[in-house]
């Protein structure tokens, strides 16, 4: 887990609008943290990256697009302190930061289109759900037609 990307959508919740943070791990597409919350803020951002259960020191790279929740002050403390270098897309090219959004093109298909969420609660517990399955069980064809986790793992043995 060298390089993470990161990107927010928004989510109909009780007609209102919420918004889901994720970090996805380049190497093998894995959804290493999340977060749900009412407002697309630096705050949920940080959540996200505080739900991250793996060693933080091995991220080497953060990219992002350029929106104000990935560049202020809280998110640059939490570079900082884990020494991560912070990459932002290129003003006006959505392309820097195809593999996040293509996750979410994936995310919002199979789970949030034709969904009713009723409150932030159920949001989050429905997406934990969801997370493990596209972790562990949803296979990839990127990925050697194998789940994220398998893929890594079968890249880990041959390091060791």
């Amino acid at each position: 887990m060298s390089v993470v990307v990161s990107d927010l959508t928004y989510v109909r919740v009780d007609k209102k609008w919420s918004y889901i943070c994720v970090f996805v791990d380049l190497f093998n597409q894995e959804i290493i943290g999340y977060s749900v919350g009412p407002n697309k803020d630096a705050l949920l951002v940080y959540r996200a990256f505080a739900s991250i259960k793996a060693n933080l020191h091995q991220i080497r790279l953060f990219h992002t697009d350029r929106g104000n929740e990935f560049k202020n002050n809280l998110i640059d403390k939490a570079l900082e302190t884990f020494k991560i270098g912070q990459s932002l897309s290129m003003k006006g090219c959505p392309y820097d930061n195809a593999v996040a959004e293509a996750t979410f093109k994936i995310i919002k298909t199979e789970f949030v289109n034709g969904r009713n969420f009723t409150s932030l609660e159920e949001l989050t517990r429905e997406l934990q759900d969801y997370v493990h399955w596209f972790n562990h069980l949803r296979i990839h064809g990127t990925l050697e037609y194998m789940n994220p986790i398998q893929y890594k793992m079968k890249h880990l043995k041959k390091t060791v």
